[in-house]
């Protein structure tokens, strides 16, 4: 009778911390969807507003190439350059990507009693966040002369710019929108593909 009470006790005791780890994982895999679901909105949002730039970048530079190789006065391209550029910028639009309910199940361990496969997509999905972040840094570093960047866009706002100067800019920037834009669109399908298999 003792060895079956201490047997029940213990088939109880494992029972209840399987259902409080099945609950840690629940809501551990609520919160990082909804994180999940709040990057991917930001990505979708940064990924349209940097390909509308991407356009506007390509088009300013091949005009600019179509002047110089047709040698066209400095002052004609400075004027193309001017009517092109209306509330022109050279900003790059990267979300904020949060992190904190992923951290936070790894952090209390409610992670490892995830499903696995749920677990796996999580996992990429979170890498491939940093993984892009550590992308646009460097190729911010190794593309980008910012102070190059900020010469001419102070120029622009004095309606006067060096045409081939602008150009190097211009084909910079366009460089990093286009990276930029192909690392949100592998983001925006991975978490698209963690989000996918939690509705299963």
């Amino acid at each position: 009778m003792i060895v079956l009470s201490i047997l029940t006790a213990l088939g109880l005791e494992a029972w209840i911390e399987r259902v409080h780890h099945q609950h840690a994982a629940e809501a551990a895999s609520e919160q990082i969807d909804a994180e999940i679901r709040t990057n991917l909105a930001e990505v979708s949002e940064a990924l349209a507003v940097d390909t509308h730039q991407v356009d506007s970048l390509t088009r300013i530079r091949n005009t600019l190439e179509q002047d110089l190789k047709s040698n066209v006065s400095n002052k004609d391209i400075q004027q193309h350059i001017l009517s092109q550029v209306d509330d022109f910028n050279l900003n790059l639009r990267w979300p904020t990507l949060r992190h904190e309910a992923w951290d936070v199940a790894v952090a209390n361990q409610s992670a490892s009693w995830i499903d696995s496969k749920r677990m796996y997509r999580y996992s990429a999905a979170y890498a491939s966040q940093r993984e892009a972040d550590s992308k646009l840094t460097a190729n911010l570093q190794l593309i980008i002369n910012g102070p190059r960047m900020t010469d001419n866009m102070t120029d622009l706002r004095s309606g006067s710019v060096e045409p081939r100067e602008f150009l190097h800019v211009v084909a910079q920037m366009e460089v990093v929108q286009h990276q930029a834009k192909s690392s949100l669109s592998q983001l925006q399908k991975r978490m698209q593909s963690a989000l996918d298999v939690s509705a299963h």
